[in-house]
């Protein structure tokens, strides 16, 4: 019985600690878009978008960390506290060398901003078309590609 009661005491304590703001004064974030799709890029170049935010609560937003659900993803961001009103980014790229098909990934934000999830998340999605391919009649994007170095 007293095991019983240690379980217990201890799932309540992991499920109390979960990092969550709920603070009126606490960051908020207001994304531009929250989900970029890329559409048709072609394979080689990476894809890259700036998810841009601005900070409408009341506190400095301080992003701790930002991964990615794969290593094809890379996430960058401001690192810097964002004052109330001020805008921050968070980058992110996308390798498509052999990586033909759709694709749908999705970054973790993990900071103090007010939210009911333990993360807040982006995502990207797209088609990559292979470099060698022939159809003409599929239309690239090739605005949101960078050559890779």
């Amino acid at each position: 019985m007293k095991n019983l009661c240690i379980l217990i005491i201890c799932i309540l304590v992991a499920f109390s600690t979960k990092a969550q703001n709920t603070s009126p004064n606490a960051p908020i974030f207001k994304f531009v878009e929250e989900t970029h799709d890329f559409g048709n890029i072609a394979e080689g170049p990476e894809g890259q978008i700036d998810f841009n935010f601005t900070n409408v609560g009341k506190e400095p937003l301080i992003i701790q960390q930002c991964s990615a659900s794969c290593g094809c993803t890379t996430p960058d961001w401001t690192k810097e506290p964002i004052m109330p009103g001020q805008k921050g980014t968070i980058k992110v790229k996308y390798n498509t060398k052999d990586r033909i098909g759709s694709f749908n990934k999705t970054v973790y934000i993990k900071s103090n901003a007010k939210s009911d999830k333990e993360r807040y998340e982006i995502t990207i999605k797209g088609n990559v078309i292979a470099a060698n391919n022939t159809d003409k009649t599929i239309k690239l994007n090739p605005s949101v590609q960078t050559p890779k170095r």
